[in-house]
């Protein structure tokens, strides 16, 4: 488990995430403590590199 903080998308609000890395990639939505609106978050295990990929948004966010 690693710990790590985040920004909500919505309010802004830093919180703590607890991320279980034994499970490898994952796609998961945690709702935000402040506005209780939802996080989308996606994690990268890069074993090659030793490290960690987060990838945090409201999900509603367009990309062209």
């Amino acid at each position: 488990m690693k710990q790590q903080t985040i920004c909500c998308p919505h309010c802004g609000h830093q919180q703590t995430l607890d991320i279980d890395t034994s499970n490898g990639d994952q796609e998961f939505y945690s709702d935000c403590r402040i506005c209780c609106n939802p996080i989308h978050i996606r994690v990268h295990i890069d074993h090659q590199l030793q490290r960690i990929e987060l990838h945090v948004d409201a999900d509603d966010e367009q990309f062209y």
